[in-house]
């Protein structure tokens, strides 16, 4: 069974890494897939959207209802990155990624709420982090965004669980994307900077963008109904296993 065949899923930052992954992944289902990027997506149909201007947010959101008549499902994947202490980072950059990383979900969720209470399937994913619960090295800012986002997926079940909205979060490890090339390019040693953080995850190498995706489809999907308030980590089992090699 196709499961999400004629709903219709929002993606934000859905025009590469994790985001076009899911966004792929929910079209192979049967999704009307609306992909709320910066960027346009080449394979699906998209609208500009920044989540850190609420005014974007707004008229992106009902562009994708007006388009396919609905939102059923609301993917918060967009996000941006940090490294640093809590030295290292000045404040502007502190507020600069917590308006993404946190408000940006929350724009977004409070847009699509009214549509997402006219579906027979309601559901919202938000993207975490294994940060959110798992201490990394230089990543005091980042791992403070995503605990938050966390956070907010435990209050944000509990408040509409009655409505049947059901919210949940995936949590990935470091994933091979766009994002994480251009981090290690930046590196002094790119290959010997790939190779620690493969060593980081027990199972020896870096988590893929569709294996994320598959688990955000699991949290999704109207098959699931009991699962509302749950954090679906996807790390090579970077979290929860010590690995002596």
């Amino acid at each position: 069974m196709n499961g999400f065949e004629g709903l219709t899923v929002a993606i934000s930052g859905g025009a590469s890494g994790i985001g076009a992954a899911c966004a792929d992944a929910f079209a192979a289902r049967g999704a009307n897939v609306a992909v709320l990027d910066l960027n346009a997506s080449d394979e699906h149909w998209s609208t500009a959207c920044d989540v850190a201007d609420d005014h974007q947010v707004r008229t992106a959101v009902a562009a994708v209802a007006e388009h396919f008549g609905g939102i059923d499902v609301l993917v918060n994947n967009a996000g941006i990155g940090a490294q640093g202490t809590v030295e290292e980072n000045s404040d502007k950059q502190w507020m600069r990624v917590l308006d993404v990383n946190v408000l940006g979900m929350v724009r977004l969720a409070r847009a699509c709420l009214p549509h997402l209470r006219e579906s027979a399937a309601p559901a919202i994913v938000n993207t975490s982090s294994i940060v959110a619960s798992t201490g990394l090295v230089k990543r005091a800012l980042y791992g403070a965004s995503k605990g938050a986002v966390h956070s907010l997926t435990l209050a944000m079940a509990a408040d509409h669980v009655a409505e049947g909205i059901r919210v949940n979060c995936v949590a990935p490890g470091t994933a091979d994307t766009p994002w994480v090339a251009r981090l290690l390019e930046q590196a002094e040693d790119p290959a010997e900077e790939r190779r620690k953080l493969e060593a980081r995850q027990p199972t020896g190498r870096l988590v893929s963008a569709e294996e994320v995706a598959a688990a955000v489809l699991y949290l999704a999907d109207p098959a699931n109904k009991a699962v509302t308030g749950t954090s679906l980590a996807v790390d090579g089992g970077t979290a929860g296993l010590r690995i002596v090699r």
